[in-house]
């Protein structure tokens, strides 16, 4: 972890571009600092049936929802949600200037004991940062 899920509205599609706001979110969970870079996973989902407030045809909105380990202190979160909720306001300017447009950002701390994983790709990439040494 962590993991990044971007929920969004279909008509967004036509007011940015998906893949460049995924760019800029694992690039911001990056630049975060705290998060293993094996870990990280940005997926975005479209969600083609969506009532947005008050019904309006070109409402729109991106949902994120962080999801992290446990371990990492409440203000190195804060720091980080503050750091990625940024990214997606810079990639989402233009929605964000009108008045039709919706973003928020959730952090969510994952039980330990309530979460497998079989993840190779850690091995991988520590091993080729061992072998830049």
């Amino acid at each position: 972890m962590p993991h990044l899920k971007i929920e969004y509205s279909s008509g967004l599609e036509a007011r940015t571009d998906i893949a460049v706001l995924c760019d800029a979110l694992h690039g911001a969970v990056v630049e975060a600092g705290i998060f293993p870079i094996a870990g990280i996973r940005v997926r975005a989902y479209r969600a083609d049936h969506s009532i947005v407030a008050d019904g309006l045809a070109e409402n729109d909105f991106a949902a994120l929802t962080l999801s992290v380990g446990a371990g990492r202190s409440t203000e190195a979160l804060k720091a980080a949600g503050e750091a990625i909720f940024k990214a997606a306001r810079v990639a989402l300017a233009g929605p964000l200037a009108t008045p039709h447009f919706a973003l928020s950002l959730e952090i969510r701390v994952v039980d330990p004991e309530l979460s497998w994983k079989d993840t190779p790709i850690h091995a991988r990439l520590k091993g080729a940062a061992e072998d830049r040494r």
